[in-house]
C-alpha cells in the first residue's frame, strides 16, 4: 500500500513539474489574448470618437468622472496597457489597469448580457492570474529584473 502511495505520489510530482514547466508559455498566452481584446476594444473607441463619447455620456455611467475623461482614460488604457502586457513590461501595472478597466465597464452598464458578463469574468480572471503570477519568463520585466540583480551583485 505504502509502495503505491509512493507512485502516485511520483507520478503527482512528474505531472507538476510538466505543469511548471509550461507556466512561461500559459502567462504569454494569457498576456497575448487580453491585450488582443482589449487593444481591439481601444481601437473601436478611437474609429469613431463621436459614438464612444456618445455612449459614455448616454449609454455608460461610470462613476465620479465626466463622460469625456473617462472615454479618453478608458480609451488610453485600452491602447497602452496591451502593448506593455505583451512585451512584459510594466506588467503589474498594465494588468492591474486593465483589470481595473474591466470592472468599470461591467459596473457602468446598467444591463448587461450574462455571455458578455461571463467574458468580463473570464478577461478578470486572467488577468488577476496575471498580476498575481508575474508575466513570466518571456516578458520584459523578468529581463530587466535579471540585469539589475546582476548588476547589484557586481557592485
Amino acid at each position: 500500500m505504502k509502495a503505491l502511495a509512493y507512485s502516485f505520489y511520483g507520478l503527482n510530482d512528474s505531472v507538476q513539474r510538466l505543469v511548471g514547466s509550461l507556466l512561461p508559455i500559459a502567462l504569454l498566452l494569457g498576456r497575448l489574448y487580453v491585450a488582443w481584446v482589449f487593444f481591439k476594444a481601444g481601437l473601436t473607441k478611437i474609429d469613431d470618437w463621436g459614438t464612444t463619447l456618445f455612449l459614455f455620456e448616454e449609454e455608460y455611467s461610470v462613476p465620479l468622472l465626466s463622460p469625456e475623461f473617462a472615454a479618453f482614460l478608458a480609451t488610453f488604457g485600452e491602447l497602452v496597457f496591451p502593448v506593455l502586457l505583451v512585451i512584459g513590461l510594466f506588467s503589474l501595472v498594465s494588468s492591474l489597469g486593465l483589470f481595473v478597466i474591466n470592472i468599470v465597464a461591467v459596473i457602468s452598464l446598467e444591463a448587461i448580457a450574462p455571455a458578455a458578463e461571463l467574458y468580463h469574468v473570464v478577461w478578470g480572471l486572467i488577468l488577476m492570474g496575471l498580476a498575481m503570477c508575474g508575466p513570466g519568463l518571456l516578458s520584459l520585466d523578468k529581463l530587466i529584473r535579471a540585469r539589475l540583480r546582476g548588476d547589484y551583485a557586481a557592485n
